[in-house]
């Protein structure tokens, strides 16, 4: 049964006058009352009828952002970036961490959606596109962010790095590596299915043989590449693609503590998610792929504005293209060299 504005003013001990109000900013309401309107639509599921509320003409000049990991400094990058757009344009910015919990997403979704922001930033950790699509209210602006699906509902903006990680095993090859292996990031995700998919094509038409048991999956957080790599190196595995740059800054420092020596003993393909003073150290050393965080963060910024002004428009699909560079090319390389 779906839940009314009535089961919410019940819950929360309020009229459905004042629940009206509180989610669409139109009477003072105080903040003991708001915290408990907005504490009883998060607990009961309850989404608005977007065609009932004040976000067609009633801006709130904020944007929410759903992130999966706000430890990642991938993602702090990101947001800072993001910020930085809205805020020249007088819009504020919510921020949601669902440490890649789809239960803490779906939470999420309902609880901005319920009028809390004019539009919606999503870097989702759903596995499936109908979950996702079933939480937002028909018409909410939306735009999917690093993370996107097969249907093509929502503007997104993303990154290929299908060509740098196909570039890179066709290098390592080309080095007389022929035990490839390869961690990514949870499974389900659409940037993790690409990485691995360019992997296996590369490998494939580098005529080398396929080894399933090269490809190894962390969780894209903290602490969970160290198990990856033990298992690699278990098999042998004369060379390493990390395919997150959380988890390839572990995989640097744990070989470092093992007494691997990187470009010597095994070579590794780092992802860069970020600018870092800890790469520099590194990068005579390792491959690396960069991601333009920056550049991806300023276009969620302008597309997640469009859609606010215009919630109809056409869906706008924008794919970014991460650099590779090789650790021996000159050190006054950068993206324009690629």
């Amino acid at each position: 049964m779906k839940v009314t504005i009535s089961d919410v003013a019940k819950m929360a001990g309020v009229s459905t006058a004042t629940v009206s109000h509180t989610i669409n900013n139109t009477r003072y309401v105080s903040e003991e009352t708001r915290e408990r309107v907005y504490a009883a639509i998060s607990q009961l599921g309850y989404t608005p009828d977007a065609s009932a509320r004040s976000f067609r003409t009633g801006k709130k000049k904020t944007i929410g952002f759903i992130v999966p990991d706000i430890s990642n400094k991938f993602f702090a990058t990101m947001i800072e970036s993001v910020e930085n757009h809205l805020a020249a344009a007088g819009y504020h910015l919510i921020i949601a961490n669902t440490k890649e919990d789809m239960e803490r997403e779906e939470k999420n979704i309902r609880l901005l959606t319920a009028g809390l922001v004019d539009g919606l930033l999503i870097a989702s950790t759903m596995d499936n596109f109908d979950r996702l699509n079933g939480l937002l209210p028909a018409g909410f602006p939306v735009v999917l962010v690093d993370r996107v699906f097969n249907e093509k509902k929502f503007s997104s903006v993303c990154v290929s790095n299908f060509q740098p990680i196909y570039r890179s095993v066709c290098r390592l090859v080309g080095k007389g590596d022929r035990r490839i292996g390869i961690i990514g990031g949870l499974p389900r995700l659409s940037t993790t299915k690409e990485r691995i998919s360019a992997y296996q094509q590369a490998i494939s038409d580098c005529g080398l043989a396929p080894e399933e048991t090269f490809i190894r999956y962390g969780d894209s957080m903290e602490n969970s590449a160290r198990v990856c790599l033990d298992e690699l190196m278990e098999q042998k595995c004369d060379a390493v693609i990390v395919t997150n740059g959380l988890m390839a800054a572990e995989s640097i420092i744990y070989l470092h503590r093992k007494g691997v020596q990187l470009a010597g003993d095994i070579d590794l393909v780092s992802f860069v998610d970020y600018e870092s003073d800890f790469y520099e150290l590194y990068a005579n050393q390792i491959d690396s792929i960069i991601q333009p965080v920056d550049e991806l963060g300023t276009a969620a910024g302008e597309e997640i504005l469009k859609r606010v002004e215009d919630p109809d428009a056409p869906i706008f699909e924008k794919v970014l293209t991460s650099a590779y560079r090789p650790y021996d090319l000159p050190k006054s390389w950068n993206h324009s060299d690629r």
